[in-house]
This record gives structure tokens, sequence and C-alpha cells, in this order.
């Protein structure tokens, strides 16, 4: 009757096991010299995964932000020839809403680096 639960949960219990092993059988031991990030030949003063200050993922949301902007520019500028003055406007539109979003991170003080 729960043939098909049971077999369900060999398959999974299975492959757990088996990528457990493969991890296992893949490790290698790392030399200090190999893994340590390259400061110019200073030890590291801190851990590699250190934490950053919250304002830089602020402002890496806002680079995304404008990178996002130019991938949807590029391919505007090749078809607003074709479009006419609809896409003009679409895309001021889009340039007001991305400006509305900078005035919002400009009162927030995301573009303040001190």
């Amino acid at each position: 009757m729960y043939s098909g639960i049971v077999a369900m949960a060999l398959v999974a219990l299975s492959v757990v096991v088996l990528l457990y092993a493969l991890h296992r059988a893949a490790v290698i031991t790392a030399e200090p010299l190999t893994v340590l990030p390259a400061q110019s030949g200073w030890m590291p003063q801190e851990h590699a995964l250190s934490r950053f200050h919250a304002r830089w993922y602020l402002a890496s949301i806002v680079f995304l932000a404008f990178d996002v902007e130019m991938l949807f520019m590029y391919p505007w500028a090749v078809v607003v020839i074709e479009k006419g003055i609809s896409a003009v406007v679409e895309m001021f539109l889009f340039l007001g809403a991305l400006l509305v979003a900078v005035a919002w991170a400009w009162r927030e003080g995301a573009f303040r680096w001190a």
C-alpha cells in the first residue's frame, strides 16, 4: 500500500548518501600558500567572508538599477526609428520612473558615502 512512498524515500535517501560520498571523496586538503587571498604578500587581517557595511548593499542595488536601465535602452535605440514617437514616449516614462527612484534613493541617503 505504501510501496510508492517507501520507494521515493529510498531514492531520496540514496541520492543524499551518494552526494555526501562524492563530496567526501572530492575533498582536497588545501595548502596554506594556495588558499590565502593575494594581498601583496601580507597576511590577511580579516576573514575573507567578513561582512560589509549595509550602505554598500544599497549602493549595489542603485548600480544594478542603472545597469538594468542600460539593458532596456540598447534595444530601444535599435527600434526607436521603426516604432516612432510612441517608443520615445515610453522611454521617457521609463526614465521618469527611474528618476523617481533616484530621488527616493537620494532622500534616503544612498548617495552619501561617508
